[in-house]
């Protein structure tokens, strides 16, 4: 079985130190990086897996790798950083992060992230092959453009319709307000959150998704929207 292979970028040589220890100790395959130029280079050079990628880094800090990654690469990230605040994860999840972990963090919660970003990758990229999401009720094929409730077609819009596809093809993982109107509008539009809240509310409606456990659209507060994985 091939060893997963993640990169590990950081300016503290001791945190480098303690993780690469730690992952190579459980088969993981680690590449070292100390700065966000070299970090790019390994990323473009080997493709790993996926990549630890600290936020504060002399140069090119890891939300500008972060952002240069995702303009040809979706690569797993997940962001360390000393900072909790909830705008910081905000950020993070805007520049196309899938995690983001605050330090101090215990290696039991670092393995945890890492296998829950990776089976999530992995299960996403098979949804998309698909084209196809069932959950309860509700039945989409991003294929055909179809989306069927409780054994009758629903009519959307097309706006409606990329905005569910595109939490769709991101089951499990939350995607902020400024990454769908990134998408779906613009980056134009980026800041312009009640444009979102109004469509999801919409979607919400014609899925008959407006009791306050979601079924299928679940809102993380001052963070952004998640469809559920689909269930096996």
């Amino acid at each position: 079985m091939k060893s997963v292979r993640i990169l590990i970028v950081d300016d503290d040589p001791a945190i480098r130190k303690f993780i690469r220890a730690n992952l190579e100790a459980r088969s993981y395959q680690v590449f070292l990086a100390a700065d966000g130029e070299e970090g790019i280079k390994i990323i473009e050079a080997e493709l790993p897996d996926l990549v630890l990628l600290d936020i504060m880094m002399p140069g090119v800090d890891g939300l500008e790798v972060c952002r240069r990654i995702r303009t040809w690469s979706e690569i797993p990230i997940i962001m360390l950083s000393a900072r909790e605040g909830e705008m910081d994860k905000v950020k993070c999840l805007d520049y196309g992060a899938d995690d983001y972990l605050t330090k101090p963090f215990s290696l039991a919660e670092l393995l945890a992230r890492i296998k829950a970003v990776l089976r999530r990758t992995h299960d996403n990229a098979e949804n998309v092959i698909q084209s196809r999401y069932c959950q309860g009720d509700l039945e989409v094929d991003l294929g055909q453009n179809r989306v069927i409730l409780e054994g009758q077609d629903i009519t959307l819009t097309k706006t409606e319709f990329k905005i569910l596809s595109y939490l769709l093809v991101n089951a499990g993982r939350v995607i902020t307000a400024n990454q769908i109107l990134s998408r779906v509008w613009g980056e134009d539009y980026i800041g312009d959150n009640h444009l979102v809240q109004v469509f999801i509310a919409r979607l919400r409606k014609r899925l008959k998704d407006t009791s306050k456990e979601a079924k299928y659209i679940e809102t993380r507060s001052g963070i952004g929207y998640l469809v559920k994985p689909t269930a096996s």
